[in-house]
């Protein structure tokens, strides 16, 4: 098990932040294996699938972070207003990561809490996120939407 930090941003609103770690099996598989599920098994469970893949992701998203030499955090408050992955680097740049299995949507849903969260920061105290984007786990190339966030299937990601 590895833990993910909560990320604490400057916001407008005086919006309580949940500040509790969140924790990923370091690899996902483990999971599967602890619930007695095969590949097919766990497809006819899309919320568990979803919750390993989105474990698979942190677990990649903190291996390009590194090399990088950054850090992974995760982000919610107390209005329900979540982000599944914050990667920040040690100049301050950051961006603001959701992570969906794919489909119009899930992806929809992403942008658009990815939007509202970029729309809560303080700029006049820190930066703005150097990018949204919704991972996903389908499709074959990264592409930018008409909003500005970046989709990207986890296979397009290099460090």
């Amino acid at each position: 098990m590895s833990s993910k930090p909560a990320w604490n941003p400057n916001l407008r609103s005086k919006t309580a932040i949940r500040s509790a770690d969140t924790r990923h099996f370091v690899d996902p598989s483990i999971a599967a294996a602890a619930l007695g599920v095969n590949p097919q098994g766990i497809l006819r469970d899309l919320e568990t699938f979803g919750l390993l893949f989105e474990g698979m992701c942190i677990r990649d998203l903190r291996v390009y972070a590194d090399a990088l030499g950054g850090q992974v955090f995760h982000y919610r408050d107390k209005t329900g207003l979540e982000c599944d992955a914050v990667v920040h680097l040690r100049d301050g740049r950051y961006g603001l990561i959701e992570v969906k299995l794919g489909g119009d949507k899930l992806t929809n849903e992403g942008a658009s809490n990815l939007l509202k969260l970029a729309g809560r920061l303080d700029t006049s105290k820190m930066s703005e996120p150097s990018f949204l984007m919704v991972l996903t786990g389908t499709g074959a190339y990264s592409f930018t939407r008409p909003d500005g966030v970046i989709v990207a299937p986890i296979t397009t990601l290099r460090p």
